[in-house]
């Protein structure tokens, strides 16, 4: 999308629709002040009025609410509103323009990220044309009309909001498409295309002799191959370096403990922790944050066969600790183990993984918050702070000593699914706890909001979560 900053008077927008943010109580600007539908504008949160000033020919107005409530999290809504109702009359260039605000950047880029965010559209498998022969259109233009100095701090957010609807597209392709192998190409474009990332992809017998069990035992009953990516971002000299990791299991039937048929066509977004830790690795080459990072993605399918793990096999991770495998739909933290081994291998000072992990994340907090758990109350605080000004927000769950006693096994060290129902987030990442070397590290249980949020920025299907929340982390780190 071309995204441009500019000055220029509202009566000299160009564009197919004009939206202006405005704030409960705050008059019109001009051309808008007394043109027809003026009479109908309010101020409220969410509210949206069209107004037909002439000049240009159509304007729509959307209430922020009070003033004093405001946080950018409405401008991003609004954002939303105005590229959804340009969508609707067809149009292919907007305009955004706010009120005078105390933190204008905030403003100005979150009402872009909105905007950029809900012009996501996944019709790459459509035939159906509109009554005129095409595809319904797409927003192609967006004007942000504001001071010229905002415009790098512009163009940071529309990096990373397309980088967000990248992973979107990720997460909602079928699994047909999105193998493991897929994702390895992925990985390998970003390398490809950037000097600073390399990447390595290691294969089912790399894995084996690796001695990484569990990406081994979830991966067995599937003809895919798995893939053991790993990507490189130098940019940082000799600064520390952050671990990324992402959950990539592109299809989860379950395994041997299949899941219930209702529902599980879904589970081709199993992958949702890769998509956001690829395309964040991707947008902050873009961006050359000066940052160091080690980004680690196990990637396979979970399913049922002759050859797949069963319920009660014992198998050995990579950091050489056991484990009883007593529920094979509990895979995501057996590849994840190996994978924060991994980068404490490969050099990880600190890491944050994201996995859609546990169905109890959502019981607990729907998809308004990501769970989030930790070891290092420091490194907490620095994500939680990234989420906050993203508007992809997290809630810490607690870690105690009490949580480690459902984590062990009977005949190993531990065990992938405990036998009571207690606690079930924590104890996923009480599990994960065991694989980190006492590194600072946190775990995002994205399983709430990697899908049908409902935000007006992303509606249903796939929302991206944590593609912003990681930028705006490498960004906060580097500075």
């Amino acid at each position: 999308m071309r995204v441009e900053v500019t000055d220029k008077p509202l009566a000299e927008v160009d564009s197919d629709l004009l939206a202006v943010l405005l704030f409960d109580g705050d008059d019109l600007p001009e051309p808008l002040a007394g043109a027809p539908g003026s009479e109908d504008v309010k101020g409220g949160y969410k509210k949206a009025t069209l107004v037909h000033p002439g000049s240009p020919r159509r304007a729509l107005v959307i209430g922020l609410g009070d003033r004093e409530e405001f946080e950018p999290e409405r401008a991003r809504v609004a954002g939303a509103i105005a590229a959804r109702t340009a969508a609707s009359v067809d149009g292919t260039s907007l305009a955004l323009a706010g009120p005078d605000s105390s933190d204008p950047k905030a403003l100005a880029t979150a009402m872009a990220e909105g905007a950029i965010l809900a012009s996501y559209r996944f019709d790459r498998f459509k035939s159906k044309k509109g009554d005129d022969g095409d595809l319904p259109k797409h927003l192609e233009d967006l004007s942000v009309i504001a001071d010229g100095g905002l415009a790098e701090a512009i163009e940071f957010a529309r990096v990373g909001a397309e980088a967000e609807n990248f992973a979107r597209e990720l997460q909602d392709l079928p699994s047909n498409v999105v193998t493991p192998s897929y994702l390895a190409g992925r990985a390998q474009a970003i390398a490809e295309e950037h000097s600073t990332v390399t990447c390595e992809v290691m294969g089912r017998k790399q894995i084996a002799e690796k001695g990484m069990g569990g990406l081994v035992a979830v991966s067995q009953g599937s003809a895919e191959e798995p893939q053991l990516i790993v990507l490189r971002y130098q940019a940082g000299g000799d600064g520390e370096t952050l671990g990324l990791v992402g959950k990539g299991v592109t299809f989860d039937s379950g395994g041997i403990s299949i899941k219930p048929s209702a529902g599980m066509q879904e589970m081709k977004m199993d992958m949702s922790g890769a998509a956001a830790v690829l395309e964040a690795v991707s947008a902050i080459a873009k961006l050359e944050v000066p940052i160091n990072i080690l980004a680690v993605i196990p990637s396979t399918e979970n399913m049922p066969s002759g050859t797949a793990v069963k319920p009660g096999d014992i198998i050995t991770q990579l950091n050489g600790k056991t484990v009883e495998v007593n529920n094979t739909d509990a895979e995501g933290r057996l590849i994840l183990a190996d994978a924060l081994a991994f980068s404490v291998e490969l050099g990880a000072d600190r890491m944050v993984d994201l996995a859609t992990l546990t169905g109890a994340v959502i019981v607990a907090l729907g998809s308004t918050y990501a769970g989030l758990i930790s070891n290092d109350d420091g490194f907490a605080a620095e994500v939680e702070g990234a989420a906050a000004r993203t508007g992809e927000l997290v809630w810490r769950l607690p870690l105690h000593p009490e949580y480690k006693e459902l984590t062990k096994g009977t005949a190993a060290d531990l065990t992938n699914a405990s036998s009571k129902r207690k606690a079930s987030t924590i104890y996923a990442g009480s599990f994960l706890e065991e694989f980190v070397d006492d590194k600072p590290w946190v775990h995002l249980d994205i399983a709430g909001t990697a899908w049908d949020v409902g935000r007006e920025y992303v509606g249903k299907g796939p929302s991206g979560f944590g593609v912003r929340l990681l930028i705006d982390l490498a960004r906060s780190l580097a500075s």
